[in-house]
């Protein structure tokens, strides 16, 4: 069953790394979040993309929460967390490769435990994708859904960052 504004949000983990091996390039030390406890106290934009480095989740979905990162966390918000069903290496190599210099937190859901808990996983499997979550953002404030916009096949609208910074 799908969350729904005005629901807490389920219990979970997601997985972060903001380390990188300076020789070799790459992420290091994930490490594990729990969801209840990140968001505690804290007005958050958690926002799905289908995969890292996929065409409109590279060139417009996290760009646009880059671009308006200030404007957003201007009317209150603490944090944007982008939520993708790949692993926390990837998740950061993504990150970095798009700049958001700590505007957005990468949040990985390897095993797509978390967005399944969210209700928001869908089978990909025919495109070579395996499980992965729609394409949403969510606005959740001390870990109560506010707002939920969840986008169809080929859709973007309801989960743009102009569409959540209208709705705070």
């Amino acid at each position: 069953m799908t969350i729904k504004i005005g629901q807490h949000l389920p219990a979970g983990k997601l997985t972060e790394s903001v380390e990188f091996d300076v020789k070799a390039g790459c992420a290091t030390n994930p490490q594990t979040h729990d969801v209840l406890e990140e968001t505690r106290g804290k007005k958050i934009i958690i926002f799905g993309v289908p995969g890292a480095f996929t065409p409109l989740c590279s060139a417009q979905h996290l760009p646009g929460y880059i671009e308006y990162a200030d404007q957003i966390k201007a009317s209150g918000v603490d944090e944007i967390w982008c939520m993708a069903v790949n692993d926390a290496f990837v998740m950061a190599s993504w990150g970095k490769d798009q700049d958001v210099d700590n505007t957005v937190r990468m949040m990985a859901d390897g095993s797509a435990e978390y967005t399944k808990a969210l209700g928001l996983d869908r089978d990909l499997t025919a495109g070579g994708m395996g499980i992965r979550c729609f394409r949403f953002a969510m606005l959740v404030d001390n870990g109560i859904v506010k707002y939920l916009g969840v986008e169809g096949s080929g859709e973007f609208g309801v989960s743009k960052a102009e569409t959540l910074l209208g709705h705070l």
